[in-house]
C-alpha cells in the first residue's frame, strides 16, 4: 500500500515539472487613421466692445426745462425730441428779428427805388451827380442792413430750434442728469443726458507683431486687397458663451504698429439687433488666416507628452506598438490637428493606450473617427 502511494506521488511531481510558461494574451487597443478634414486657422485674441455713436445732450441755449419727453433708458429714434427748454423767450426773438427784417426789406424797397428815379434823372441832366452817388450809397446801406437782419432771423430760428433738445441717432437714452424747472444752458453747457448706439457695435483690440505677421500672411494668402479688408470676418464670443456666435466684419486696421506697446489697433464692427452685446464687454475674438484642406487630426486624449514632447502610439502592421513623435497644432472639438509625425495611413490608438507599451505586441480593433461636430474651424 505505501509503494503505491509513493509512486503516485511521483507521477503527480513530474505531471507538475512538465507545465511550461504561457504568455498572457496581447491587449486589445483601438486604432483609427488620423482624420482628415478641412480647416480654418485662426488668430485668437481678446478685446472690448464699445459704441459706434455715444453723444452727450448738452444744453445749447440758456432756459429752464420745461419738459422731459421720455422714460431713463428708453429707446429713442434719430430726431426724436428729448428735452423742451423753454421756447417763449426765443419764440419773441425770432419774432423781433422777422420784424426788422420786414423793416429793412421795405428800407431796401424804399432806396431801390430812390437810385432808379436818381439814374434816370442824371442820364437826362436833371440831377447832379453827386446826387445819385447819395442815392446809390444809401441803397448799398440798405441792402447791407437787409442782410445782418436776415441773418439776425436765421440766428433767432436757430436759437429757437435748439429748445427741442432731440436725438441725433437711433439708441438708448441714459438717465436724465436735470430736472424740470431747472436753469440750464448758462455759462459753461450743460449735459442733460446721453444717447447711445447699440446697433451696430464695435469690438477693439490688439494684436502683437508676431500676430500682425500671421494675419497679414494670411490676407496675402487669401488674396484680400486693402479694399476687401472691411469684408474679413471678425467672431466674437462672450464669456459666459462656448464658441463664437456673434459674427462681423473688420471695419479698421491702425495703419502702423506702435512702438511702444508693439501692437496693432483693430477694430470690427457687428450687429447688434438684440443688443446682447453691451459696450464695455470683454469679448474673446477670432478672426481667420487661412484654410488648410487637407489636415490630419487624432483625439486630444491620444496624445501623451514626457520630457521629449508630445507623442501618439501607433500599431504597425504587426501589431507591435510604436511611440511616434509628433508636432502638434490648434484643437477642433476634442480633436487636435497633427503637424508632423504621423501619415495619414498609420494606425494610432485611441483607446486602451494606457494597456499599449512600446515594442509588445497588441489586439488592434480598427475604428473610424468621427468628423468633429464643429465647422472646421481651429483656432
Amino acid at each position: 500500500m505505501r509503494i503505491i502511494v509513493t509512486a503516485a506521488a511521483l507521477l503527480s511531481l513530474a505531471a507538475c515539472n512538465d507545465n511550461r510558461y504561457v504568455p498572457p494574451p496581447a491587449p486589445k487597443v483601438s486604432v483609427a487613421h488620423p482624420l482628415r478634414q478641412e480647416i480654418t486657422h485662426y488668430l485668437e485674441t481678446s478685446g472690448n466692445l464699445a459704441s459706434v455713436n455715444s453723444a452727450n445732450l448738452v444744453a445749447r441755449i440758456g432756459g429752464f426745462v420745461q419738459e422731459i419727453k421720455f422714460i431713463d433708458g428708453a429707446t429713442v429714434k434719430a430726431g426724436q425730441p428729448l428735452f423742451v427748454i423753454e421756447p417763449e423767450p426765443y419764440e419773441n426773438a425770432l419774432a423781433q428779428a422777422k420784424a426788422a427784417e420786414a423793416s429793412a426789406n421795405a428800407t431796401v424797397t424804399q432806396a431801390q427805388a430812390d437810385y432808379v428815379r436818381q439814374t434816370e434823372l442824371q442820364s437826362k441832366e436833371f440831377a447832379s451827380k453827386a446826387t445819385l452817388e447819395t442815392s446809390t450809397a444809401t441803397r448799398d446801406s440798405a441792402v447791407a442792413v437787409q442782410r445782418q437782419r436776415q441773418a439776425d432771423t436765421k440766428q433767432a430760428e436757430i436759437n429757437l430750434s435748439y429748445t427741442q433738445v432731440k436725438a441725433p441717432f437711433d439708441g438708448i437714452v441714459t438717465a436724465r442728469q436735470v430736472s424740470i424747472g431747472e436753469l440750464v444752458g448758462m455759462g459753461n453747457p450743460t449735459v442733460l443726458a446721453t444717447v447711445v448706439q447699440l446697433d451696430p457695435i464695435y469690438v477693439n483690440f490688439n494684436i502683437d507683431e508676431q500676430q500682425v505677421v500671421r494675419l497679414r500672411a494670411g490676407i496675402r494668402r487669401r488674396g484680400v486687397t486693402e479694399a476687401e479688408l472691411r469684408q474679413i470676418p471678425v467672431e466674437v464670443g462672450l464669456v459666459n458663451e462656448s464658441g463664437y456666435p456673434h459674427k462681423g466684419m473688420l471695419d479698421y486696421a491702425s495703419p502702423g504698429v506702435t512702438s511702444s506697446t508693439g501692437t496693432l489697433a483693430v477694430r470690427g464692427v457687428l450687429p447688434n439687433p438684440d443688443r446682447i452685446l453691451l459696450p464695455g464687454y470683454f469679448v474673446r475674438i477670432r478672426v481667420p488666416l487661412a484654410q488648410e484642406p487637407d489636415a490630419l487630426l487624432v483625439p486630444d486624449m491620444a496624445i501623451g507628452s514626457d520630457q521629449g514632447g508630445r507623442y501618439v502610439l501607433v500599431a504597425g502592421k504587426d501589431g507591435v506598438v510604436e511611440q511616434r513623435k509628433i508636432g502638434t497644432g490648434e484643437a477642433l472639438g476634442d480633436l487636435r490637428v497633427v503637424t508632423q509625425g504621423l501619415t495619414a495611413e498609420d494606425n494610432v490608438i485611441v483607446s486602451g493606450a494606457a494597456r499599449a507599451v512600446p515594442g509588445q505586441k497588441v489586439d488592434a480593433e480598427p475604428q473610424t473617427l468621427a468628423r468633429s461636430g464643429e465647422t472646421g474651424d481651429v483656432k
